[in-house]
């Protein structure tokens, strides 16, 4: 029997999050896209959320914020928060360089697979912003 390699595609929420599950599906890693980086302008502060939180779809889990304006950061989806990139507390500008990359912002455990298939793909997400 032939199984389909899990396609590891980034998923997309409309208020500009993303979500790329590990090769398992258990565990998700959440950013900012890179439209989102490209309007809040340089970032200069980061707010992570801590280890062991346990998230719904849509919470908030952080901030982010620029010279130009702040914004929260949401939870694509319910679950536990595992991991925080420290790195941005230091650095918070990798977000600009990197937002879909080393600019993420958290890990989570995926509570319910269904909400991450609810999400945009890239192609939808494309068009949601106009690109």
């Amino acid at each position: 029997m032939h199984v389909a390699p899990l396609v590891l595609d980034k998923k997309y929420t409309k208020d500009h999050e993303w979500l790329e599950l590990s090769e398992d599906g258990k565990t998700g890693t959440i950013g900012i896209s890179t439209y989102a980086a490209k309007n809040l302008g340089d970032v200069v502060f980061v707010e992570l959320p801590s280890a062991d939180m346990e998230v719904s779809a849509g919470d908030s889990i952080g901030a982010v914020e620029s010279v130009k304006s702040a914004s929260d950061i949401m939870t694509p989806v319910s679950g536990r928060i595992v991991e925080a990139n420290e790195v941005l507390q230091e650095k918070p500008g990798v977000i600009n360089k990197g937002p879909e990359g080393e600019g993420w912002i958290a890990k989570i455990e995926v509570k319910d697979q269904a909400e991450v298939e609810a999400l945009m793909d890239g192609e939808a997400y494309g068009q949601f912003v106009g690109e």
